[in-house]
Protein backbone atom coordinates (compact mmCIF):
# COMPACT_ATOMS: atom_id res chain seq x y z
CA UNK A 1 0.00 0.00 0.00
CA UNK A 2 1.41 3.31 -0.90
CA UNK A 3 1.57 6.46 1.93
CA UNK A 4 1.26 9.62 1.19
CA UNK A 5 4.85 10.51 2.09
CA UNK A 6 6.18 8.03 -0.63
CA UNK A 7 3.42 9.71 -3.44
CA UNK A 8 5.74 12.82 -3.40
CA UNK A 9 7.91 12.28 -6.00
CA UNK A 10 5.34 10.52 -8.35
CA UNK A 11 3.74 14.38 -7.40
CA UNK A 12 6.17 16.00 -7.88
CA UNK A 13 6.68 14.41 -11.64
CA UNK A 14 2.89 14.93 -12.09
CA UNK A 15 3.10 18.77 -11.58
CA UNK A 16 6.27 19.22 -13.68
CA UNK A 17 5.42 17.46 -16.44
CA UNK A 18 1.21 18.51 -16.55
CA UNK A 19 1.51 21.69 -15.39
CA UNK A 20 2.37 24.12 -18.24
CA UNK A 21 5.56 26.31 -18.99
CA UNK A 22 4.10 29.14 -16.51
CA UNK A 23 3.06 26.58 -13.42
CA UNK A 24 5.88 25.99 -10.71
CA UNK A 25 6.09 22.50 -10.05
CA UNK A 26 7.30 22.84 -6.61
CA UNK A 27 4.52 24.76 -5.70
CA UNK A 28 2.09 22.84 -7.32
CA UNK A 29 3.12 19.99 -5.97
CA UNK A 30 3.12 21.65 -2.33
CA UNK A 31 -0.26 22.82 -2.51
CA UNK A 32 -1.66 18.94 -3.55
CA UNK A 33 0.20 17.32 -0.79
CA UNK A 34 -1.26 20.09 1.49
CA UNK A 35 -4.60 19.28 -0.32
CA UNK A 36 -4.56 15.89 0.49
CA UNK A 37 -3.65 16.00 3.59
CA UNK A 38 -6.76 18.42 4.66
CA UNK A 39 -8.86 15.97 2.80
CA UNK A 40 -7.07 12.80 3.73
CA UNK A 41 -10.27 11.86 5.68
CA UNK A 42 -12.29 11.69 2.53
CA UNK A 43 -10.17 8.93 1.24
CA UNK A 44 -12.50 6.01 0.99
CA UNK A 45 -9.71 2.84 -0.06
CA UNK A 46 -6.46 3.07 0.87
CA UNK A 47 -5.79 0.91 -2.06
CA UNK A 48 -6.79 3.63 -4.38
CA UNK A 49 -4.49 6.52 -3.18
CA UNK A 50 -2.71 6.89 -6.34
CA UNK A 51 -5.80 7.77 -8.91
CA UNK A 52 -7.21 9.99 -5.61
CA UNK A 53 -4.31 12.16 -5.91
CA UNK A 54 -3.94 12.23 -9.55
CA UNK A 55 -7.33 13.88 -9.43
CA UNK A 56 -6.64 16.58 -6.66
CA UNK A 57 -3.15 17.13 -8.69
CA UNK A 58 -5.26 17.00 -12.08
CA UNK A 59 -7.44 20.07 -10.06
CA UNK A 60 -4.85 21.95 -8.63
CA UNK A 61 -2.74 21.97 -11.94
CA UNK A 62 -5.62 23.34 -13.48
CA UNK A 63 -6.09 26.43 -10.69
CA UNK A 64 -2.29 26.97 -11.17
CA UNK A 65 -2.77 27.06 -14.77
CA UNK A 66 -5.92 29.67 -14.66
CA UNK A 67 -3.61 31.85 -12.05
CA UNK A 68 -0.71 31.50 -14.46
CA UNK A 69 -1.31 35.12 -15.84
CA UNK A 70 -0.26 36.70 -12.48
CA UNK A 71 3.13 34.68 -13.05
CA UNK A 72 4.48 35.36 -16.37
CA UNK A 73 8.14 35.48 -14.86
CA UNK A 74 8.05 31.81 -14.11
CA UNK A 75 9.93 30.08 -16.17
CA UNK A 76 9.13 26.41 -17.53
CA UNK A 77 10.50 23.75 -15.97
CA UNK A 78 12.40 21.17 -18.06
CA UNK A 79 11.02 18.03 -15.93
CA UNK A 80 13.66 15.96 -17.16
CA UNK A 81 17.39 16.37 -15.54
CA UNK A 82 20.16 15.51 -18.32
CA UNK A 83 23.19 12.76 -16.83
CA UNK A 84 25.06 15.44 -14.74
CA UNK A 85 28.33 13.05 -15.88
CA UNK A 86 27.56 14.07 -19.47
CA UNK A 87 30.05 17.31 -21.09
CA UNK A 88 28.64 20.41 -21.85
CA UNK A 89 28.14 19.83 -25.07
CA UNK A 90 25.24 16.69 -24.45
CA UNK A 91 24.50 18.69 -21.02
CA UNK A 92 22.91 21.35 -23.33
CA UNK A 93 21.63 19.33 -25.85
CA UNK A 94 19.83 16.95 -23.38
CA UNK A 95 18.23 20.52 -21.84
CA UNK A 96 17.00 21.57 -25.35
CA UNK A 97 15.44 18.47 -26.02
CA UNK A 98 13.63 18.34 -22.98
CA UNK A 99 12.16 21.70 -23.59
CA UNK A 100 11.51 21.21 -26.96
CA UNK A 101 9.32 18.09 -25.59
CA UNK A 102 7.69 20.01 -22.96
CA UNK A 103 7.10 22.51 -25.70
CA UNK A 104 5.16 19.90 -27.71
CA UNK A 105 3.42 17.93 -24.67
CA UNK A 106 2.06 21.47 -24.08
CA UNK A 107 -0.04 21.83 -27.46
CA UNK A 108 -1.46 18.27 -26.94
CA UNK A 109 -5.06 18.45 -25.25
CA UNK A 110 -4.98 18.58 -21.77
CA UNK A 111 -5.97 14.70 -21.81
CA UNK A 112 -3.98 13.72 -24.28
CA UNK A 113 -0.99 14.92 -23.02
CA UNK A 114 -2.20 13.16 -19.53
CA UNK A 115 -2.32 9.66 -21.14
CA UNK A 116 1.24 10.44 -23.01
CA UNK A 117 2.62 11.67 -19.47
CA UNK A 118 1.69 8.44 -17.65
CA UNK A 119 2.17 5.72 -20.42
CA UNK A 120 5.07 6.99 -22.57
CA UNK A 121 7.61 9.13 -19.45
CA UNK A 122 6.20 7.28 -16.74
CA UNK A 123 6.05 3.93 -18.46
CA UNK A 124 2.54 2.96 -16.79
CA UNK A 125 0.55 0.33 -18.16
CA UNK A 126 -2.42 1.13 -19.99
CA UNK A 127 -4.87 -0.76 -17.49
CA UNK A 128 -3.09 1.01 -14.75
CA UNK A 129 -3.90 4.20 -16.62
CA UNK A 130 -7.76 3.90 -16.97
CA UNK A 131 -7.74 2.63 -13.23
CA UNK A 132 -5.55 6.37 -11.87
CA UNK A 133 -7.76 8.87 -14.55
CA UNK A 134 -10.61 6.57 -13.77
CA UNK A 135 -11.64 5.79 -17.61
CA UNK A 136 -11.64 2.97 -20.00
CA UNK A 137 -9.01 0.91 -21.30
CA UNK A 138 -9.66 1.80 -25.00
CA UNK A 139 -9.95 5.66 -24.26
CA UNK A 140 -6.41 5.66 -22.85
CA UNK A 141 -4.94 3.38 -25.91
CA UNK A 142 -6.97 6.26 -27.73
CA UNK A 143 -5.75 9.13 -26.67
CA UNK A 144 -2.21 7.34 -26.46
CA UNK A 145 -2.24 6.77 -29.97
CA UNK A 146 -3.72 10.46 -31.06
CA UNK A 147 -1.23 12.05 -28.59
CA UNK A 148 1.46 9.93 -29.92
CA UNK A 149 1.03 10.79 -33.42
CA UNK A 150 0.69 14.23 -33.18
CA UNK A 151 4.32 14.15 -31.34
CA UNK A 152 5.67 12.31 -33.96
CA UNK A 153 4.43 14.91 -36.22
CA UNK A 154 5.89 17.77 -34.46
CA UNK A 155 8.97 16.27 -34.08
CA UNK A 156 9.20 15.65 -37.98
CA UNK A 157 8.36 18.95 -38.66
CA UNK A 158 11.20 19.95 -36.98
Amino acid sequence: MLRLDDAVPTVARWCARLGGPKVDPEDAAQDVMATATRRLHSLRDPDHLEPWLFGITRRVLAAHRRRAWLRRWVAAPSGLEPDPGAGPERLAEARQRAAQLQQWLETLPTAQREVVVLCALEERSSPAVAELLGIPVGTVKSRLRLGMARLRALAEAS
